[in-house]
C-alpha cells in the first residue's frame, strides 16, 4: 500500500501574528503550492532526503546561494520530528501502534522562507499520511496542536496555530484563540467561511528576502511576555482587526476588507524593526491603490486590489522588482 497525502501553501489573511498571542486571524491556503509525502510500508524505517536536503555543492558560491533559498534546515528534521510526536501522542493516548515501518518521503514546490507556511505543510501532510499508514483517528481541533508542537517544542521553531489550523481546515478560516478558550479545551473556536465572500486578492513574493520565522518572532515574544505594552497593544489592534474583518465579510462589505489590512500591517510595523525591502513590497502596492500586508513572517505580501487594469499594474510594478505575482487559488 503505498500512501498519498498533501498539504497546502497559507496566507495569513488578516490578524496575524496575533495568533501566538491569544489573538484572532483569517487565513486562506494557497493550492498554487503544496508539500506533498509518500509513505509506504518498508522492512526498516527509513525518512529519504529531499533535494533540498542536499550537502553536497559544486562550489562555495552554490553553497552559499543554497542557503540563502533553503536555509541551513532543510525537511528530514520536519519528518523526524512528526514522527516522533505521533508516536508520543500515540503512547500518551493508550493507542496501540501495528508493529510495522515505513519509508517517508517528501516533495514540495512552496516557496522557501517567505512566510508561506512550507514547514508545517511538510508536517500536515506526514501527520496524515502516519494517521493513514496507522489507523489512528486524531480529532480535527486537536491536529494543529501537534503539527505546532513538532516545530515549537522539537525544533524550537517560534510559532501560532493559525498556519496549522488552515491547513488542517483547508479553505478559508477564521481563528479564535482567546485565552480562555485555550486554556478550558486547548484550542481556539474555528470557523470554516466561504472564499466567495472576498474581494479579488493577489499574492508577491520574492525568494531572496526571505527569513525564518524563528528569527522573526522571537525577539517580540520575548517583549510581549515581559508584558511591554506596545506589543500587547499592536497584538489586540490585529485581533480586533481580523473580527471585524469577518463580520464585513459576512456582512456582504468586502472592500472594507483592504483598509482593514492596511491596519493589521501598520500595527505590525509600529513593533518589530521590519527589513526595508520587505516594506516596500507594501508600499509598492499602495502607490498603485491597492493594499497590502505580510502573508506570514516577510518575504512575500498578500492584498486586495479592484479590477483588471489595477492587477496588471501590480504585475508588472512588482516583476519589475524581482518578485513574482500571482492570484491565490483557495478551493478545488
Amino acid at each position: 500500500m503505498i500512501i498519498r497525502t498533501r498539504a497546502f501553501a497559507r496566507a495569513g489573511l488578516i490578524g496575524n501574528p496575533s495568533d501566538g498571542y491569544f489573538g484572532k486571524t483569517i487565513s486562506i491556503v494557497l493550492r498554487n503550492f503544496s508539500a506533498s509525502v509518500t509513505l509506504y510500508e518498508s522492512p526498516e524505517l527509513a525518512i529519504v532526503p529531499h533535494g533540498r536536503d542536499h550537502s553536497i555543492f559544486a562550489s562555495m558560491d552554490a553553497l552559499t546561494d543554497d542557503v540563502r533559498v533553503n536555509g541551513y534546515y532543510g525537511g528530514v528534521r520536519l519528518l523526524k520530528a512528526t514522527v516522533k510526536k505521533f508516536g508520543d501522542y500515540c503512547r500518551e493516548e493508550g493507542i496501540a501502534l501495528e508493529d510495522k515501518n515505513f519509508t517517508l518521503r517528501y516533495e514540495t514546490n512552496i516557496p522557501r522562507r517567505v512566510g508561506m507556511a512550507g514547514s508545517s505543510a511538510i508536517v500536515t501532510s506526514a501527520l496524515r499520511a502516519l494517521m493513514e499508514f496507522y489507523g489512528v483517528e486524531i480529532p480535527r481541533p486537536v491536529q494543529p496542536n501537534g503539527v505546532l508542537s513538532v516545530e515549537t517544542e522539537e525544533l524550537g521553531i517560534s510559532a501560532g496555530l493559525q498556519d496549522r489550523v488552515v491547513q488542517v481546515w483547508e479553505g478559508m478560516v477564521y481563528m479564535d484563540f482567546a485565552k480562555e478558550l485555550m486554556e478550558r479545551q486547548g484550542y481556539g473556536d474555528y470557523e470554516a467561511m466561504d472564499p466567495e465572500l472576498l474581494p479579488p486578492l493577489f499574492v508577491a513574493y520574492k525568494n531572496e528576502l526571505g527569513s525564518g520565522s524563528e528569527v522573526f518572532h522571537n525577539d517580540v515574544r520575548h517583549r510581549w511576555l515581559s508584558g511591554e505594552k506596545a506589543v500587547i497593544k499592536a497584538m489586540h489592534r490585529c485581533a480586533e482587526d481580523a473580527a471585524r474583518a469577518r463580520d464585513a465579510l459576512v456582512a456582504g462589505k468586502p472592500e472594507k476588507l483592504g483598509e482593514l489590512m492596511d491596519n493589521n500591517f501598520d500595527a505590525r510595523a509600529s513593533i518589530y524593526k521590519l527589513p526595508g525591502e520587505h516594506v516596500r513590497m507594501v508600499e509598492l502596492a499602495r502607490e498603485i491603490g491597492a493594499h497590502a500586508k505580510f502573508s506570514g513572517s516577510g518575504g512575500a505580501v498578500i492584498g486586495t486590489y479592484e479590477g483588471e487594469e489595477m492587477y496588471e499594474r501590480l504585475k508588472e510594478a512588482y516583476q519589475a522588482e524581482g518578485s513574482e505575482v500571482f492570484r491565490p487559488r483557495i478551493t478545488e
